[in-house]
Parts: C-alpha cells; sequence; structure tokens
C-alpha cells in the first residue's frame, strides 16, 4: 500500500473512531463490521478535552464490579 493510501485509511479510521466516541454507530456499520475492524462500539470510548484544548480519545472504564467469585 503505498503512503497516501495508507495515510488516507487512517484518516477513514480516525473518522469512524470520532463518530463512535460521540455516541453513535457509524452510517452503514454494525457493531460485527466494526469488531471485525478491530474498532470499539458506541459506548466504549469517549472523547475528553484538556484543559489546554487538546483532544484525546479514552476507553470508558466500566464502574461496576462484581465480587462474588462466581460472579453472581
Amino acid at each position: 500500500m503505498c503512503l497516501a493510501c495508507e495515510e488516507a485509511e487512517m484518516f477513514f479510521r480516525y473518522q469512524l473512531l470520532e463518530q463512535i466516541a460521540h455516541g453513535t454507530m457509524p452510517e452503514g456499520y454494525t457493531a460485527d463490521d466494526l469488531k471485525a475492524m478491530g474498532l470499539p462500539l458506541p459506548g466504549e470510548i469517549t472523547i475528553v478535552e484538556q484543559p489546554d484544548g487538546t483532544r484525546t480519545i479514552k476507553k470508558t472504564v466500566n464502574a461496576f464490579a462484581c465480587d462474588s467469585p462466581d460472579g453472581e
């Protein structure tokens, strides 16, 4: 793959990640499509804006934790 094509593919994946981070499913894609591409599902990541204005995509932390050894 040429450098220009590789850069275009990375930009496309970033655009998909931005849509997912805003909590929307990219149009024309299913959850299985995103998993096959190695991308998270909506709700699994968020965009965090730092005080200096930089934006970072971070994984959402699941607040639920089960203390039971058998998961019940």
